[in-house]
């Protein structure tokens, strides 16, 4: 009688948990606890036939000798391990999470790997600054979309990185109702089913996720394609690579500059592309309307 592998155990450990474990937590870190404890120790094998594109994204991005590199969302920590001998050309790499049974996982993977330059660190993306303070690489692999103010942790990486610096984003995705010339086009049944079936685990894609990135970076790679779903056939849901880099000078009315880095926005008026902060007219400019009295009675 033949024996399941321990792979196959780790697939079912995974699915009990994303059909019937509820997710339990009044904050977001409580949440992640609670979906992700079950699971952690199975979380690569099965992640590796969902999440696409993560090895073509990590080996994308630069690794001068001595360069900084900042993980977000990093999870396991499986993400170091696409660059292979390259990954000793970093003088420090940051694998930032906010869930800790990840995390447990992350530190032995270092351990194992006899990594001397990668650190885990439990922090929220949106706030975490290294001592090095500006970075030359941050990244975000599936993890933008689990993070609920995920326009302030796009923010937040732009004033981490070094002008010139390079963003790294591979993750799921569902394009605005009306596309920009140039990008893919999905359905009504495209972009209402995938909000939905990703939204049941606390996934939120959210269709503003692609422009406000290519808005704030210059492009230097992007593909929009479609995955396959683990035991769902002829299914595939649609995920995109992003490859950016930070403007060298700050753009003319940008808000975003290397002086925010450390201030984890606190006290500052953070808008998400939904709603923008509203720009009020010079008031220089506006000649007043001057109306005759003799000439306006009722």
């Amino acid at each position: 009688m033949s024996q399941a592998s321990p792979q196959s155990g780790n697939t079912l450990k995974v699915l009990w948990h994303l059909t019937m474990n509820r997710i339990k937590g009044n904050t977001h870190e409580e949440r992640l606890e609670s979906f992700y404890a079950g699971q952690a120790d199975a979380y690569d094998d099965f992640r590796k036939k969902l999440l696409h594109g993560r090895e073509e994204m990590f080996t994308s991005i630069p690794n001068a000798a001595g360069s900084t590199w900042v993980d977000l969302g990093a999870g396991t920590g499986s993400n170091a391990e696409y660059l292979g001998d390259k990954l000793a050309n970093f003088g420090k790499v940051y694998q930032v999470d906010l869930c800790s049974p990840l995390l447990e996982v992350g530190k032995k993977r270092i351990e194992h790997r006899g990594w001397k330059n990668v650190e885990t660190v439990h922090a929220d993306a949106t706030k975490f600054v290294p001592p090095e303070g500006q970075v030359d690489v941050v990244t975000f692999s599936y993890s933008l979309t689990m993070i609920p103010d995920w326009f302030r942790a796009v923010d937040h990486a732009y004033s981490l990185l070094k002008p010139g610096g390079t963003i790294g984003i591979v993750d799921f995705y569902v394009a605005r109702k009306y596309a920009a010339e140039g990008h893919k086009k999905h359905g009504w049944s495209t972009r209402t089913f995938w909000q939905i079936w990703f939204g049941n685990d606390n996934v939120y894609l959210n269709p503003d996720h692609l422009p406000y990135i290519k808005n704030k970076f210059d492009t230097v790679k992007f593909e929009e394609r479609f995955g396959s779903v683990p035991f769902i056939p002829l299914v595939k849901a649609p995920y995109y690579i992003f490859i950016g880099r930070k403007p060298e000078a700050t753009r003319i009315g940008s808000p975003y500059d290397s002086s925010r880095v450390g201030s984890a926005y606190q006290g500052e008026s953070t808008n998400s592309p939904q709603h923008p902060e509203p720009t009020l007219p010079d008031q220089s400019k506006i000649n007043p309307v001057i109306i005759d009295p003799e000439q306006h009675r009722l």
